[in-house]
């Protein structure tokens, strides 16, 4: 009888052991595609009839913009600069001063770059530059979980203003695409570096 105690005992022990079912996890850092960035190479766009040309990737396409939110852009020169690689557009709009009030410009380009971004990044940081072909413009880099990390504005502040933003078609994430604006804010930067004015 003894035995088949032990036995009984025995079997309700190791039943019990076996039936336990414990969802171990492992904590795994996240991680994110890898990305393989194509050779930088410009090509001129030099469109007879724009105010402006300037060099830009070839694995990027330019676009003439045709609305801007439903509406027909101020003027024919408003373009799109996409990279399909890497689900990004840079919204390129063109404004005459004079047509348009300078100081105006200058406003709206900052509204643009603070007002829309400021509740999500977590800074905004202006820098003026003069490029080789003595244009003058404000770069903004932002950061944080914001809808675009880069912006400019380009001007000579008596006839032409040129206005840039990249943004991508994917949910914002500071961390996933800093790989990529870091990959495209050099492009932009040599885009602005080789703008001329007509």
């Amino acid at each position: 009888m003894k035995t088949i105690s032990y036995f009984l005992l025995a079997t309700v022990f190791f039943v019990s052991i076996l039936s336990c079912n414990t969802n171990y996890t492992v904590d795994k850092k996240r991680g994110y595609y890898k990305i393989d960035f194509p050779e930088k190479k410009y090509r001129l766009f030099d469109q007879p009839g724009y105010p402006y040309s300037f060099e830009y990737p070839v694995y990027a396409n330019i676009i003439k913009d045709s609305t801007f939110f439903d509406k027909k852009p101020e003027n024919d020169w408003w373009i799109n600069i996409d990279f399909p690689q890497f689900n990004g557009r840079v919204f390129v709009s063109y404004k005459k001063i004079g047509k348009n009030k300078f100081d105006s410009l200058i406003n709206d380009a900052f509204t643009m770059s603070y007002k829309q971004h400021v509740q999500k990044a977590s800074s905004i940081e202006p820098k003026p530059f003069r490029t080789p072909n003595n244009v003058d413009g404000i770069y903004f880099t932002l950061e944080g979980e914001t809808a675009t990390a880069n912006q400019f504005f380009l001007t000579d502040s008596v006839k032409h203003f040129l206005r840039g933003a990249l943004y991508f078609d994917a949910t914002p994430n500071e961390d996933s695409l800093s790989i990529v604006n870091d990959f495209l804010k050099k492009d932009l930067q040599y885009m602005i570096n080789t703008l001329k004015w007509k």
